[in-house]
C-alpha cells in the first residue's frame, strides 16, 4: 500500500493506475488526511467499461434484468401477409 499527495499524483497518475491495475492500493492523501482510494478493479467485474455502466444500473433500479435468458431476440414474426396490406393500400388510395 502506498500513500500519495493531490499534487505528486496529478503530475504521475498514470504511474499510480498502473500500481492499482497490478493489485496494489494507493490512497490519496490531503494534508497527511485520506481523501480516497486507488484500488484493483473487485474480482468478477468486467474490463469493458459498458458492462461496469450496466451493472451500476442495475444497481440503482435504472435498469431490470430479463428474467429468463434466452438465446436470442423472440422471432419476428409478421403482423399480417404482404397480400393483405398491399389490397388495403391500393382500397385506401382508391378512396381518395
Amino acid at each position: 500500500m502506498r500513500a500519495v499527495g493531490i499534487k505528486v499524483l496529478k503530475n504521475h497518475l498514470s504511474e499510480y493506475v498502473r500500481l492499482a491495475e497490478r493489485g496494489e492500493t494507493v490512497l490519496v492523501v490531503d494534508r497527511d488526511r485520506v481523501v480516497a482510494e486507488l484500488t484493483p478493479p473487485r474480482e468478477g467485474r468486467s474490463p469493458f467499461l459498458a458492462d461496469a455502466r450496466l451493472a451500476q444500473a442495475v444497481r440503482e433500479g435504472w435498469v431490470t434484468p430479463p428474467a429468463l435468458v434466452g438465446a436470442g431476440p423472440p422471432p419476428r414474426l409478421p403482423v399480417a401477409p404482404l397480400k393483405r396490406i398491399l389490397r388495403e393500400l391500393e382500397g385506401d388510395r382508391e378512396d381518395r
